[in-house]
């Protein structure tokens, strides 16, 4: 059985002032996908290049890949194993990859994929970019899947898919990650053969991934679960677990876990 975390960090080198390493070690994951970087490899030290330590008696030690924005300080993708990987991919469309958004690693029949779908902004100045890469990534996701493979799509959807994953719903529907036409794509995603893991073990409200620094919201728990781990439907059967560890804290939002075997 395999653990695969997902977290938005929020900015990798803020992170691991944080005690990012130690935490990494400590959680034993196989695989752990980041997201928000927010760097490049050449800015980073080489502890978090090539993390490495012990958690009780076991000897862990983490490889990592990246894809980082042309823009410095923005976006960014990251993927921490365990496991070597057959291949590490990018999406393969350059308004994409320039911002560094998606890195996908292959262990034989299991694609894990570190997503961080962009954010449509106030008034959605950049929704049209945002509903270019949910199509694209939906494209990407089946392209796999036509071949036999199965997907473990981790990351920050930067979408509420519905009332019940974020706290004030009502007063948030003009608001960017709960638009419309957001919702209608992860509707669009989750009829197309992928499901939202999460909401198979756990369908209680109050469960959230975000929470905004002001007005501290996240010490009363007014957040938004706008971070997901979906898989293609033959997958579903082959994952035990997943959980939001919301008492994880260094960034605005926590990771998720599931728990699969492949």
């Amino acid at each position: 059985m395999k653990q695969i975390i997902s977290w938005n960090v929020n900015g990798i080198r803020a992170v691991e002032k944080k005690d990012f390493i130690p935490w990494l070690i400590a959680s034993g994951a196989d695989i752990v996908c980041v997201q928000e970087t927010k760097a490049s490899p050449s800015q980073l030290s080489e502890e978090l290049l090539n993390p490495q330590g012990k958690s009780g008696d076991q000897d862990i030690s983490y490889k990592s890949f990246w894809s980082s924005a042309k823009k410095a300080g923005y976006s960014g993708t990251a993927i921490f194993t365990r496991d070597e990987p057959d291949e590490v991919i990018t999406m393969g469309i350059p308004e994409f990859d320039d911002e560094g958004r998606t890195l996908a690693a292959i262990y034989g029949a299991t694609v894990v994929i570190s997503a961080y779908f962009p954010n449509s902004q106030e008034a959605g100045a950049r929704l049209g970019y945002k509903l270019d890469y949910c199509a694209a990534m939906l494209e990407f996701c089946n392209s796999f899947v036509s071949k036999g493979k199965n997907i473990i799509l981790c990351g920050d959807y930067n979408i509420a898919h519905k009332a019940i994953d974020l706290a004030n719903p009502k007063t948030n529907e003009g608001n960017p990650g709960y638009l419309p036409e957001e919702r209608a794509w992860m509707d669009v995603f989750t009829s197309s053969g992928y499901c939202d893991v999460f909401r198979k073990f756990n369908a209680e409200p109050h469960q959230y991934t975000w929470w905004s620094y002001r007005f501290k919201a996240r010490e009363k728990n007014i957040g938004w679960r706008i971070d997901y781990q979906c898989v293609n439907d033959a997958f579903v059967p082959k994952v035990e677990s997943s959980i939001i560890l919301a008492d994880k804290t260094g960034s605005d939002h926590c990771p998720i876990k599931i728990c699969a075997e492949f």
